[in-house]
């Protein structure tokens, strides 16, 4: 008897050890569809009634439902909801409901980096450099961007009373205002250069973008630009219709501007420009770098393949999939991934990696100061060749390769030096840039554009981190003095004299825009413009 009950002690051990499977049979795994859908009901009946915590059956549903979605290991297909597709809907429609104030926290308040042209913000007086330290009776020091986002937007229509703090007044100034419907610019107002020399950014590729690009180049032509700096730097992309409508202003009825192969009915098309350009004399150079993706790699793969734009940057990020936003339900949408996108020379762009942080990463590399070997100027020739329309090499393999690679500067050892002695104080250090740069404008120490940061200025930075307990050597302070004095004009120039003239003064240092730059001013018709550019080019870059 003992070893009869020994015996099934034994079994109930293993049993419970294999998950049960000896007691409780199902259906086979690997069966017809009929078969599988009836296995998934019956494992979710079986988990809801007897696993050992309480789950709600439609919490399984999600789980099962992002589930499936994982296993297609792709990041790009998901299932939006809440937040995450109001996001989406923002950044393509531009649109948002709020006061249309750039802000960021700055020494602990909520501070106004810039109201947005005809926003309420803007016509109420808000200026840059306003510091709000109350939202609708509620104290904002200590508050987090994504918390200051979410009390000054709201309804279009209702009502919000802030208080700001404005360098120069004592008492805080009080503001009843009235929430709208914001649009974000893609495009926001060109810069001329001398020489006429134009210059644009887009960013992203959303609902207005072709006609806010078109009329930013009809006003600058009207201004004297003679030729274009197109910045889709950091660029991550957004609606394909927009890319293919951009590309369109600027290449001939009946050119391919890209083409998308997939599975699906319709998934596979040709699309070609369907109007003639409106600029055709216009010289171009576009800017890209790793941070340019999707919609904006189409842009500047197809101005690259017709030879209509010199590229120059560095090689970028690499995303060559279309996702399709099924609309499910109320605030609720499925991005999946339906198809691939070709340059008109026949190059993929998407870069093969296992995820998005990977794929940035290796995208990335090609700026670091010891790039990845996939990206190294000798890895760039061996990537396979496709021809332009003027027979010029052009590299596949992964994102677009510059028609001229052009790393930006890289950190001194002293620079990164000065950085690891600030290591997690860097918002200490942003704070005391700014504060200082408030005290100019209050005070007037700085009257003009062009100023020049002074040793004294740069002392006074390293004295303001030392009062907020940031205590670095004067000798690193100093080896890194060419770091401090360029983001304290940076941040000088922006609350002072606006965001046009902090990007001026940014320009200088831009060794990509002002390649562009040389570029321009040599070439006065964009054939001149692509000898010049092919007799720039490096290794990686010439025909074979």
């Amino acid at each position: 008897m003992k070893q009869r009950w020994s015996l099934i002690a034994m079994v109930a051990v293993i049993s419970f050890l294999s998950g049960g499977w000896l007691l409780q049979r199902g259906v086979a795994v690997g069966g017809n569809v009929y078969q599988q859908a009836r296995l998934f009901d019956d494992v979710l009946s079986h988990v809801h009634t007897y696993y050992v915590d309480s789950l709600p059956e439609t919490e399984l549903y999600d789980k099962a439902t992002n589930g499936m979605l994982e296993q297609l290991k792709d990041p790009y297909s998901v299932l939006l909801t809440g937040d995450d597709y109001r996001q989406l809907t923002e950044q393509t429609s531009g649109n948002y409901a709020g006061l249309g104030i750039q802000i960021d926290v700055r020494d602990g308040w909520i501070t106004v980096v810039a109201p947005l042209p005809e926003s309420p913000a803007e016509r109420a007086g808000v200026q840059t450099g306003d510091q709000i330290i109350e939202v609708d009776g509620k104290p904002t020091e200590g508050w987090k961007n994504d918390q200051a986002v979410k009390a000054l937007r709201g309804e279009a229509g209702s009502k919000i009373v802030i208080r700001i703090r404005r360098a120069g007044i004592a008492e805080p100034i009080r503001y009843e205002l009235t929430r709208a419907t914001i649009h974000i610019r893609s495009v926001p107002p060109g810069t001329l250069f001398e020489g006429g020399v134009g210059y644009i950014s887009l960013n992203p590729v959303s609902e207005t973008s072709a006609n806010e690009l078109r009329d930013e180049i009809t006003a600058l032509k009207g201004k004297g630009m003679k030729s274009l700096v197109l910045d889709l730097r950091l660029n991550p992309g957004g609606l394909l219709d927009q890319g293919v409508k951009v590309t369109e202003l600027f290449l001939d009825r009946g050119q391919e501007i890209v083409s998308t192969r997939g599975r699906a009915r319709g998934a596979s098309k040709n699309f070609l420009d369907e109007n003639k350009q409106l600029w055709p004399d216009l010289p171009i150079v576009v800017l890209v770098n790793e941070g340019t993706a999707s919609a904006a790699e189409i842009i500047a793969g197809a101005l690259q393949d017709h030879d209509r734009a010199v590229v120059v940057g560095s090689p970028t990020f690499g995303k060559g999939l279309v996702q399709t936003l099924f609309p499910l339900g109320e605030g609720v949408a499925l991005k999946l991934t339906t198809a691939r996108w070709f340059t008109p020379s026949g190059r993929t762009i998407q870069r093969e990696a296992k995820s998005e942080e990977e794929q940035f990463e290796i995208a990335q590399a090609s700026v670091d100061s010891a790039p990845d070997p996939s990206t190294s100027d000798s890895a760039l020739r061996e990537r396979p060749a496709f021809r332009t329309d003027g027979g010029r090499v052009v590299r596949g393999g992964g994102g677009i390769v510059p028609d001229l690679v052009v790393r930006p500067d890289t950190l001194s050892t002293a620079e990164r030096e000065f950085g690891r002695s600030l290591g997690s104080k860097v918002p200490a250090y942003r704070d005391a840039i700014t504060a200082y740069a408030l005290e100019l404008k209050r005070t007037k120490g700085v009257t003009a554009e062009t100023f020049r940061v002074t040793p004294e200025m740069r002392q006074e930075i390293h004295q303001r981190l030392r009062a907020k307990g940031v205590d670095i050597s004067p000798a690193v302070f100093e080896g890194a003095h060419a770091l401090v004095d360029e983001q304290l004009g940076y941040e000088v120039a922006r609350y002072l004299f606006g965001r046009p003239a902090e990007f001026r003064r940014r320009s200088l240092d831009d060794d990509q825009l002002q390649t562009a730059f040389g570029l321009l001013r040599k070439a006065q018709t964009p054939r001149e413009l692509m000898g010049v550019a092919m007799s720039s080019a490096g290794p990686a870059n010439r025909s074979n």
